[in-house]
């Protein structure tokens, strides 16, 4: 390990440091004195001298401490650094003419401080930048290769992050050795940096591979995401090298990048999603210090809005969810990682209002951030009933009790399948869509010139990574030797990797006046049959040579492709360019609100015992267009009759 000055743990190493410091600024004096006056200093100039030297040290060494020349390690000294030398040197400069223009009589000749200027800084940046010389040569750029046998690497990228990558594995703790660059930009081919050439570009990785006898490649380009990455992946893919890439562009920026922390290609590194710009001012006026709600809070986005709420600073968190491992384990995480966060932890359902309300009387949330739903597309074509128990029933519970006790501001996290839906638990979740824009109408209504309570709904596409999501499946049966299950070969879905839907989700509630529907924007849609193939190449595996892809057949309730809006709907932008809203949204029902009425009327145990004839019955009352295979549509007449009633 490479031996870092730490003064607050050694004491005596700070005290050598300053006291060579204050020989280097009295050298610097008398050297100054000594030129100015052509070796032979003038019998009154000494005596002056004599005086203001000591002012002269106590001037520096001030400007020293208070410019933090003294909390810098100088192992990593850089530009910066030295800019920050030159103005402490400024500093002590001033802090000396001032004193030596309130001193009655003599003066130090001009000339005086500029000499003596530029002598401290040759001699303060020599000490400094000679200290990371030494340690480059002994532990780093220069280091003799003697432990060990290392790994021939090759670099992927020659810009911040290979150079920062390079000497990281410089040092001599690590098992790999760097052997040079790798860069698609024609005016760094053939340059040599960090003492390493860029061999060539990304095209002739192969060939590079087999002439230095490559074992590891390591991409260091944190800025290029999407197709680009892909072909780099792809390439790389074709050699027997094993890859790694650096983790992402915030430990570049935070200087947290080392050999350690590099990590194996994800999928996720593929999709070429742009980062998530999140206002965080905006986002904590509704949420630091308040108490937050958060149903669904040990799932997949449950638990990251758990997570990226408590990083904000609520006064408490209230977390609600059946599944009592998840929810314990969450518990866990939070306490270990905020232990000041006043937590509390429910195991409830939110179809029990008797059990929920008692949850809103106690704690009084703020917020209300509703993740819970059955998600499941198969398992909810099987049990139509359970879908509008738990999605729209639920929903209309919370919606219910966050108007009834004032609750600021309340977001329902929904779904592109409730968009023209094919499947039960498409309908549903519209179901629950419109559910919460009935009550966003009472906020209105009851409030006199703004909603009482801020509904809103937030409508995105999947995720990456989710329980019960492709990418999980697929790795699974990758694992097991394939083969891999894809139920067609023309089949898209728009993705999002949890954390940054979550961060859009928080920004939306921020924009939320009052029963708007939010979109978010997820980018390009992508082919599942792709993204198997992406995972089996990124296992180090050829597919449908070594593992084979099985179109299985689409499911009952699946569609081909999916929507973000209805046909009706018009998408305008908000401030936030990844987030569109649905202009006009609150009583813009797609169908009667009939169904809506008749269920914010019934009572627990009739919604309890709802059968499933009655349920489907909702659903395509609710959603014109959709009809659940299962059982016969309603035809038009009794549509009719059911609104009349």
């Amino acid at each position: 390990m490479i031996p870092l000055v730490d003064f607050r743990n050694n004491p005596a190493r700070r005290l050598i440091v300053i006291l060579f410091d204050a020989s280097v600024v009295v050298f610097s004096l008398l050297m100054a004195y000594y030129l100015r006056f052509d070796l032979r200093i003038p019998e009154h100039e000494w005596r002056y001298l004599s005086r203001i030297l000591p002012w002269g040290v106590a001037c520096f060494m001030s400007a020293f401490l208070l410019c933090g020349i003294y909390t810098t390690v100088w192992r990593y000294a850089s530009v910066r650094d030295a800019w920050r030398i030159v103005k402490a040197i400024g500093l002590g400069l001033g802090a000396l003419f001032f004193i030596d223009f309130v001193t009655p009589g003599q003066t130090i000749p001009r000339s005086v401080y500029v000499i003596a200027g530029m002598l401290l800084v040759l001699g303060m940046g020599a000490s400094r930048f000679g200290w990371r010389v030494y340690c480059e040569w002994k532990y780093g750029l220069f280091a003799p290769i003697t432990v060990g046998k290392r790994r021939n690497t090759l670099i992927v990228g020659a810009g911040a992050g290979g150079v920062l990558v390079a000497r990281e594995l410089r040092k001599v703790s690590s098992k790999m050795l760097p052997i040079g660059f790798i860069d698609d930009e024609t005016t760094k081919l053939g340059k040599r940096i960090q003492g390493l050439k860029v061999l060539g570009s990304t095209e002739e990785i192969a060939d590079l591979v087999d002439q230095y006898m490559i074992e590891e490649i390591i991409i260091a380009m944190p800025s290029v995401v999407g197709a680009k990455l892909k072909r780099i992946v792809e390439l790389c893919k074709q050699t027997r090298a094993n890859l790694q890439i650096l983790p992402n562009i915030g430990d570049l920026v935070s200087g947290k990048v080392s050999v350690s922390k590099l990590r194996n290609v994800e999928v996720e590194d593929l999709l070429g999603r742009e980062p998530v710009v999140t206002d965080f001012q905006r986002i904590a006026t509704y949420l630091h210090k308040k108490t937050v709600l958060v149903t669904g809070a040990g799932g997949s986005i449950g638990g990251e809005l758990v997570r990226q709420i408590a990083a904000i600073g609520p006064a408490s968190m209230v977390l609600i969810g059946q599944g009592e491992n998840s929810i314990h384990q969450m518990e866990q995480e939070m306490r270990d990682r905020y232990p000041r966060l006043v937590l509390h932890t429910y195991i409830a359902d939110v179809k029990n209002r008797h059990v929920i309300s008692r949850i809103f009387e106690e704690h009084q949330p703020d917020a209300v951030f509703h993740a819970a739903a059955h998600k499941h597309v198969p398992l909810m074509e099987k049990q139509p009933e359970e879908a509008v128990k738990n999605n729209a029933w639920g929903t209309k519970v919370l919606a219910e009790l966050a108007l009834q006790f004032g609750v600021e501001c309340f977001v329902m996290i929904s779904s592109d399948k409730a968009v023209r839906p094919t499947s039960a638990m498409g309908a549903s979740k519209r179901f629950a869509e419109l559910v919460v824009q009935h009550y966003a109408a009472e906020a209105m209504k009851k409030g006199s010139d703004k909603p009482s309570t801020r509904f809103a709904v937030v409508r995105f596409g999947n995720v990456l990574g989710s329980r019960g999501s492709v990418v999980p499946i697929f790795k699974r049966q990758i694992a097991q030797g394939g083969p891999v299950t894809v139920t067609h070969p023309d089949m898209v879905r728009y993705f999002m990797t949890i954390p940054k839907a979550v961060a859009l989700v928080l920004q939306a509630g921020a924009q939320a006046h009052g029963g708007e529907i939010f979109v978010l924007d997820m980018g390009e849609p992508v082919k599942i049959a792709d993204l198997a193939k992406d995972l089996i190449r990124l296992s180090g595996l050829e597919p449908m040579i070594e593992i084979p892809i099985v179109y299985t057949g689409m499911r009952p309730g699946e569609k081909l492709y999916e929507e973000l809006s209805h046909e009706g709907e018009s998408l305008e932008q908000t401030s936030h360019e990844r987030i569109m809203r649905i202009s006009d949204c609150i009583g813009a029902y797609c169908g009667s609100p009939v169904p809506i009425q008749r269920l914010v009327r019934m009572s627990e145990q009739d919604m309890m015992r709802l059968s499933r004839e009655e349920a489907v019955r909702q659903l395509e009352l609710v959603n014109p267009g959709y009809h659940w295979d299962g059982a016969p549509s309603i035809c038009r007449a009794e549509r009719v009759k059911m609104a009349e009633s």
